[in-house]
């Protein structure tokens, strides 16, 4: 007796449900594709941010307090600052201990940083750009021109406050009435969206400063 063979309704059947299941299988693969490309753009897009914050906030933590006999303490100032051998001014300039030292130049690790908003180089991005203005010759005889480092695009504000203890300032000059450091700086960086906007919520980071007063009989660099 001949073994029943399958029948040509069975075939087409069969045939059927694996097409059913190639298709799911097509769409589950396409759609973690598609959200594996969008998770890598995101990330792309956030990297220069993550870094300008974790730049700011090493700058920050390294700040250096002011003295009246220090060579290199230099002034902290907050506000719109009109920072020397910039064309332009910047919202927070102070020295700090995060320069980098290389046998090939003859510079300490204490040099004066600055950041602020300057006109962005492609008018067809929303929002400025946030610069790094970095001086490492803290003795020429001749203001030294500083290095201005591209640290974000896209940006419509930056907002700096400083904690004095008990309320949170916008501004903040060594040189005047501060005779030191704050006891923490806010930062606030409201960023553009694509469409020209402004995005909903700003990014707020919060970095406290360790800071020690200082006399004009106290030793400093």
């Amino acid at each position: 007796m001949n073994p029943r063979g399958f029948t040509l309704i069975e075939l087409i059947l069969a045939i059927g449900i694996m097409a059913i299941v190639m298709v799911a299988i097509n769409a589950v693969f396409f759609a973690a594709m598609r959200l594996r490309e969008r998770t890598t753009a995101l990330v792309e897009e956030s990297l220069p941010l993550q870094q300008s914050l974790a730049i700011l906030r090493r700058d920050l933590q390294g700040a250096m307090a002011w003295s009246s006999n220090g060579v290199f303490s230099g002034n902290f100032k907050v506000g719109e600052v009109t920072s020397l051998g910039s064309s332009l001014p910047v919202d927070i300039e102070f020295n700090t201990t995060t320069g980098v030292i290389r046998d090939s130049e003859p510079w300490s690790e204490i040099q004066k940083v600055g950041y602020g908003l300057r006109p962005s180089a492609n008018r067809d991005l929303p929002g400025s750009d946030l610069y790094r203005c970095v001086t490492r010759n803290l003795l020429a005889t001749i203001t030294p021109q500083p290095d201005e480092q591209w640290m974000l695009s896209g940006v419509e504000s930056i907002e700096f406050s400083c904690y004095d203890g008990a309320q949170w300032r916008s501004s903040w000059d060594t040189s005047i009435t501060d005779t030191n450091l704050p006891g923490a700086v806010r930062v606030r960086i409201l960023l553009a969206n694509a469409s020209g906007g402004t995005s909903v919520r700003p990014i707020e980071m919060v970095v406290p400063i360790d800071s020690q007063s200082r006399t004009n009989t106290g030793e400093a660099l």
